[in-house]
């Protein structure tokens, strides 16, 4: 079923939630590291700030933080990713897109509104990357119906948006949808942001491991809608 404009404004109730946001904040504020957190935020482009938590040991902390709680359902995770995304600091962020990435088997195709509310603030290739492939299609394999919304969500003005839907079938290798892939690709290939140039490429490259002939023949036919970038970056492995 199609869930496109479906409300996500309201944060569920969740004892669980409540348990992990208080271990978590509670852990990652005493891990801070200020010099370190300076660096991370140039780095990505002052997107938000940092506490200055490397990523194996942001993780090694994660699990201290998960240790002993239960499975979530829908509404835990909902109101765990939202809950981390109100929090300024980039690593609590980082922190639900890990959860959501383990847990979004328990996610039905009502969830996708709020992965799209994620996408969609503070957005940055960092977490939008990581929720289109391995949430978004996650979601968009266990039903594909979805794929209705991933027509609605190439052609949108967010930037971000039309990123996650030319990379959401980044992991489906031989159950790629290649014609709605080549479409999205060529619907976007006059796009001038250079996020949109290269997430065509990724999303070729990544495919021409399943299928380099159609990537190549595709290319054969289309090389001239496309920047330099996105063809330079299909054809990376498998040649002109």
């Amino acid at each position: 079923m199609s869930v496109t404009g479906a409300g996500t404004s309201e944060v569920p109730r969740s004892v669980l939630a409540d348990t992990v946001l208080d271990r978590l904040t509670a852990t990652y504020s005493a891990a801070a590291d200020p010099e370190r957190a300076a660096a991370a935020q140039a780095y990505m482009k002052d997107i938000a700030p940092f506490l200055g938590i490397p990523t194996p040991e942001r993780r090694a902390l994660s699990r201290t933080v998960l240790q002993g709680t239960p499975r979530p359902d829908e509404a835990d995770c909902t109101a765990v990713a939202l809950r981390c995304w109100q929090l300024p600091e980039r690593e609590y962020h980082y922190f639900a897109v890990d959860y959501l990435r383990r847990h979004v088997g328990r996610c039905s195709s009502g969830f996708l509104p709020v992965t799209r509310r994620l996408i969609t603030t503070v957005s940055w290739w960092d977490t939008v990357d990581l929720l289109a492939v391995h949430v978004v299609g996650a979601l968009v394999a266990a039903d594909p119906e979805l794929g209705a919304d991933m027509d609605a969500w190439i052609v949108d003005d967010d930037l971000w948006v039309a990123r996650t839907a030319l990379l959401h079938q980044l992991r489906f290798k031989e159950h790629t949808d290649s014609r709605r892939l080549f479409a999205y690709c060529l619907r976007q290939s006059g796009h001038t942001d250079f996020f949109i140039r290269k997430a065509i490429g990724w999303a070729l490259r990544e495919y021409a491991k399943t299928d380099p002939d159609a990537v190549r023949n595709f290319l054969a036919r289309e090389r001239g809608r496309f920047a330099p970038l996105s063809v330079r970056e299909a054809l990376r492995n498998v040649g002109a």
